[in-house]
């Protein structure tokens, strides 16, 4: 496989980010569950571009996860079950960062978005063929 270009490490590097600052908030102040959730669908949609990048699909500017992986589908096979977990991070989009959209979320509803977009990563890194 080539190189992976400088664009699809730095979508990797910002979701990372995302996916972090989701963990640290999570250990630290987890009554935060809109933040926490928000870093959860954020990372997930730049992991999802990060494939895109990689495999030279052009998309536009959305949020929408399942937008995203329509478009990855043109060159990866996509399960219906990874369909399942990005709609149910897809209600963390911008739109939760407004104090009219405020959600509470239990314990495990937190971790789940939390192994939702590891398992995000994961798919991205193989897809990419990143060594770690």
């Amino acid at each position: 496989m080539s190189a992976v270009s400088k664009i699809v490490k730095e979508w990797i590097e910002k979701a990372d980010h995302e996916l972090g600052s989701a963990k640290l908030i999570y250990l630290h102040i987890p009554e935060y569950c809109d933040t926490i959730a928000f870093h959860c669908q954020q990372a997930t949609e730049k992991y999802i571009k990060a494939m895109l990048e990689n495999f030279g699909i052009g998309f536009q500017r959305s949020h929408n996860l399942v937008y995203l992986l329509d478009v990855l589908a043109q060159r990866l096979d996509i399960a219906e079950a990874i369909y399942d977990k990005a709609i149910l991070l897809n209600g963390f989009s911008v739109q939760i960062r407004y104090p009219d959209n405020t959600v509470y979320l239990t314990k495990d509803e937190l971790e789940e978005s939390i192994k939702i977009s590891e398992e995000f990563r994961a798919l991205a890194i193989k897809t990419i063929g990143i060594k770690e």
